[in-house]
């Protein structure tokens, strides 16, 4: 629906990198169709200006500018979106299970999913203890990669998408990540559940349009 080289009146402004966590809101707005523009900003110095640390203090994307609201954080810029363009579909009714569901997955998403991932990615190992004789899996709070992972495949075995019979924005943070810990840091192998749920999102017409925009 935009991006910064189309000239169009539109109050969502995103700011992101092609090779950032920015690419699932750049999906999320497509399906969404409604008016944004994309600033996208090189790593570095262009996110360290005095403009945009009045945006993110982080010096890091994804942002989010909507008419005087800022929103930082994917998983609160994509939960945002969702509720505030809720007759679109992408997030499930108020007060609904599905919706207590959208809110348990995208944070596990946003917390154990991807701590273990990087952890796994980064050779951060968990110890047994911590300094207070605590144990240390439970400290983490995602306990180990493996736990992490049949976690999400049990669920995924039981529906074709995050949140029941429903897209919705919390499937584009799961594949994403998904496609992210298989496929880009190789944190862990593929796995068949995994694969054919990552390869079914990324078929949405959206997802193909923000990938070329």
């Amino acid at each position: 629906m935009g991006n910064s080289h189309t000239p169009i009146m539109a109050d969502i402004i995103l700011y992101s990198n092609k090779l950032s966590r920015g690419r699932m809101v750049h999906w999320l707005l497509e399906e969404l169709e409604v008016p944004y523009q994309v600033h996208w900003l090189d790593f570095g110095p262009a996110m360290k200006t005095e403009d945009f640390l009045a945006i993110n203090p982080m010096g890091k994307v994804p942002a989010l500018q909507h008419g005087q609201a800022i929103v930082t954080e994917t998983a609160a810029i994509l939960t945002y979106l969702a509720d505030r363009f809720a007759d679109k579909g992408l997030i499930p009714a108020a007060g609904s299970p599905a919706r207590a569901a959208f809110y348990r997955w995208m944070f596990f998403i946003a917390g154990p999913l991807e701590a273990a991932t990087c952890a796994e990615f980064l050779g951060w190992k968990v110890p047994a203890t911590t300094p207070r004789e605590t144990p240390g899996p439970a400290f983490s709070g995602f306990g180990s990669l493996s736990l992490t992972l049949d976690t999400v495949e049990s669920h995924l075995r039981q529906q074709p998408y995050v949140c029941g019979e429903q897209f919705s924005a919390a499937d584009i943070y799961m594949a994403s990540h998904l496609g992210f810990g298989m496929f880009y840091t190789k944190a862990y192998a593929p796995r068949a559940v995994f694969s054919e749920y990552v390869t079914r999102m990324l078929q949405r017409p959206a997802r193909q349009r923000a990938d070329v925009l």
